[in-house]
């Protein structure tokens, strides 16, 4: 039986993809250059990452999904910050903070959470921050290289224009290739 590693997730609309394209330049062009950069296209708010799942079990996830998203209206989430975990010290995963109805987004991803382990997903204790990754940290890096970056991340100032209009959650097949991971939806479920 052919498994597929998956997700479960929230896209971005096109305009905030190009803002985002327009950041990574400018960070990319002050970082030391010890940062992998996401392809912006590839940018989501990740919901629940599952790993690899049989082909067989998509459906079962699919109604998942669809009972976590039942009440749930579309919602408006606003991306604005730029930051890092585990902190600006210690760089390993550059994120872009996301705001706005946070109540709703922690609210589905709860019951998605809930619903996953009842399909035998292991649950995920770390408490869910909403963010988009838009870069990782290279192993190598130094310490210094390291708090360089969380120098400039920390000055540097970003608004997004486009907001996220929450309207679907979409199920996620991630195919990781030597040029980086490319995400196909293979399911989705609209907010009502």
């Amino acid at each position: 039986m052919a498994l597929i590693r998956a997700f479960i997730a929230v896209e971005l609309p096109e305009g905030l993809i190009k803002e985002l394209i327009g950041l990574e330049m400018l960070l990319n062009k002050n970082s030391p250059p010890i940062v992998k950069w996401v392809d912006p296209k590839s940018i989501h708010v990740t919901l629940k990452f599952l790993g690899e799942i049989s082909e067989a079990s998509i459906d079962e996830l699919m109604l998942a999904i669809e009972e976590s998203a039942h009440g749930v209206p579309p919602f408006k989430l606003e991306v604005a910050g730029v930051g890092a975990f585990p902190n600006l010290s210690r760089a390993q995963v550059v994120w872009v903070g996301v705001k706005g109805e946070l109540e709703k987004i922690v609210q589905l991803q709860k019951r998605i959470e809930s619903n996953t382990e009842q399909l035998g997903f292991p649950h995920e204790f770390r408490a869910f921050t909403p963010h988009l990754t838009i870069g990782r940290v290279r192993n190598e890096a130094s310490l210094n290289e390291r708090e360089r970056l969380g120098k400039i991340l920390t000055e540097t100032k970003f608004t997004a224009l486009n907001n996220i209009e929450t309207a679907s959650i979409n199920l996620m097949k991630s195919q990781l290739t030597p040029a980086g991971a490319i995400y196909t939806c293979i399911g989705s479920v609209k907010l009502k």
